[in-house]
């Protein structure tokens, strides 16, 4: 089977989580001798300032930790060269990060070339800017993979598509891998984006209070901190190491004991059940993960065996020395983590469970035939 995928980036994952779930979904897709197209504009924005602040040759760097992956380029500025890169295709997947023009271009050429075609969406705007949604035009979509079930019942409910499947986000677990025995250089390492201020106030509370407050030996990796957050993490005696490429996340967590997650305030309040990539990619590298209150509403997870949830800052500092002076609990937390992913939330699931909406799809509508495909 042919697949050709539009997303803002594979090569770079600079402020750009997307890239990471789709690094290793195409590489589930590629064990499956399916043939797996990417196009990413020319001159994206995340690509363009990974290239600006580190140099072209991160992406040399990325090409071997990924020697299959080959993305290409198209010309924002033009249509795309339909009979090239469609013709063939028998899914077509349109990542929320495109513009609403090639949105709508990639629609109207369905009929045409007789692909299946879905829409991906990764993001809260659903919820906190419903009106966005109106840009796009989705009349000649087969249906939209959401990353959450609260997203997929906005969906269904506003009738913006009718096909809705939740698809989560998940672990390329053959990359993201637990080597717990690495020498260890700190006590706690966290790795995210400060971002848009979305939630300033709870990395002060669940992250650089208890770090000042137990005088934890700890290192930030990220873009976009603002100068007064680089003084906060300062002040703390917290390490700032800028942007990591994901690639090279496990390595960095194998060199740590413990990690934190602090999900974003829209995730928290008008998302639940939406954990983002950051938890799988932290329980399947096996380092003990304890987070900031979020609801998994979905159960894709056991809280308390999984990870464990701090009710507020003092009680996140209470369970970062338990975790650091217990070696019991910490072994525990990573084992069971690890173990859940293997079991529900690796990216050869969500393969599985794409595998399984094309099936339903042909069944409502049969694909077209065509020649030199595999699958």
């Amino acid at each position: 089977m042919k697949i050709v995928m539009f997303y803002h980036s594979l090569y770079s994952d600079w402020n750009h989580g997307n890239a990471h779930f789709l690094r290793g979904i195409v590489k589930e897709l590629q064990k499956r001798e399916h043939e797996v197209e990417v196009y990413e504009p020319d001159g994206g924005w995340s690509l363009k300032n990974l290239i600006k602040d580190h140099g072209a040759e991160k992406l040399d760097e990325f090409r071997r930790y990924y020697p299959t992956l080959s993305p290409q380029f198209y010309n924002p500025a033009k249509k795309i060269n339909a009979d090239a890169i469609l013709k063939d295709a028998d899914l077509v997947i349109v990542h929320e990060w495109n513009e609403p023009e090639l949105v709508a271009e990639i629609g109207r050429n369905k009929a045409r070339y007789g692909y299946k075609l879905l829409f991906h969406d990764t993001h809260h705007r659903a919820a906190s800017a419903p009106q966005d949604m109106s840009k796009y035009d989705f009349s000649n979509y087969d249906g939209a993979l959401v990353f959450g079930e609260v997203i997929k019942q906005m969906y269904l409910e506003k009738k913006w598509i009718e096909n809705v499947w939740t698809w989560h986000e998940a672990a390329d677990a053959e990359l993201f891998r637990p080597n717990r025995n690495e020498d260890k250089e700190g006590d706690l390492v966290w790795i995210g984006n400060w971002g848009d201020d979305e939630r300033t106030e709870e990395l002060m509370e669940y992250l650089i209070a208890p770090v000042k407050e137990l005088s934890l030996k700890a290192k930030v990796y990220g873009v976009r901190y603002p100068d007064h957050a680089k003084k906060a993490l300062a002040d703390a005696g917290i390490e700032y190491g800028g942007w990591l490429p994901n690639y090279k996340v496990p390595e960095v967590f194998s060199k740590y004991k413990v990690t934190v997650h602090v999900p974003r305030r829209p995730y928290v309040e008008m998302l639940p059940g939406i954990p983002t990539i950051r938890p799988f990619e932290a329980l399947s590298c096996g380092i003990p993960l304890i987070c900031s209150p979020w609801e998994d509403s979905e159960n894709l997870f056991t809280p308390g065996e999984d990870y464990l949830i701090a009710k507020d800052g003092n009680d996140m500092g209470y369970k970062l020395a338990e975790v650091l002076k217990s070696d019991h609990l910490a072994q525990s937390l990573s084992e069971k983590g690890r173990k859940t992913i293997l079991e529900k939330h690796t990216c050869a699931h969500r393969v599985d469970e794409l595998e399984n909406i094309l099936t339903e799809l042909n069944k409502q509508n049969p694909l077209t035939q065509k020649t030199g495909t595999n699958g």
